[in-house]
């Protein structure tokens, strides 16, 4: 862990929900981190993608460290949603040893910073730009678990799999056949009130 409590805290926060996202690549195939299962078109690879360009942002050139490699996707220029999706050329070892390398660039700003440094987030407007690394650890966290969120969802839709991380799924027993139960339960409930 890095530096005083609070900033240890908010970091093991940041990194369970690093590592709950990479967990939902775990065991599916090309096609199924590419798959788009929203009508928005997201994705698992694209999650990843798109949370290694924001923390290399916040991190990064919100405080005067800019990330050391170009993110083509985040240029000015670049196709609008670039971030949330992987081309066929883009493997999964590469999006995910980026996303490695911009954790290790984040953790190097997170240990050398005070909570109470000082950046410019340059996408912001002027009245918010000025920000603490306190104020984009938070962002960073919420953001990083709001996509974690959707990617429960549609890891959920592509096998079943469900839950925090592997062999701790964080879900009611028995298993499989209650959960069709219920959702069937469910949607009889829904009917019956859509009808009222």
């Amino acid at each position: 862990m890095v530096g005083s409590e609070p900033k240890s805290e908010l970091h093991r926060y940041l990194q369970a929900g690093r590592e709950a996202l990479l967990w939902k690549l775990d065991g599916l195939s090309e096609y199924d981190i590419r798959r788009p299962l929203t009508p928005t078109g997201t994705n698992l690879l694209g999650l990843i993608k798109h949370l290694a360009g924001v923390e290399a942002g916040y991190f990064g050139e919100t405080f005067g460290r800019p990330f050391p490699e170009p993110l083509a996707w985040i240029e000015d220029g670049a196709e609008p949603n670039a971030d949330m999706w992987a081309t066929a050329d883009e493997p999964r070892e590469d999006i995910v040893a980026l996303y490695h390398r911009v954790w290790a660039h984040a953790d190097a700003t997170i240990a050398d910073l005070a909570l109470d440094a000082i950046g410019q987030v340059p996408w912001w407007p002027d009245d918010r730009r000025q920000v603490t690394l306190h104020r984009v650890l938070v962002h960073v966290l919420a953001e990083i678990n709001r996509h974690a969120g959707h990617a429960d969802i549609v890891r959920e839709l592509i096998d079943g799999a469900a839950g925090l991380r592997k062999g701790t799924d964080n879900m009611a027993p028995p298993g499989q056949a209650s959960w069709e139960g219920h959702r069937d339960r469910l949607e009889r409930v829904a009917r019956e009130a859509g009808e009222s």
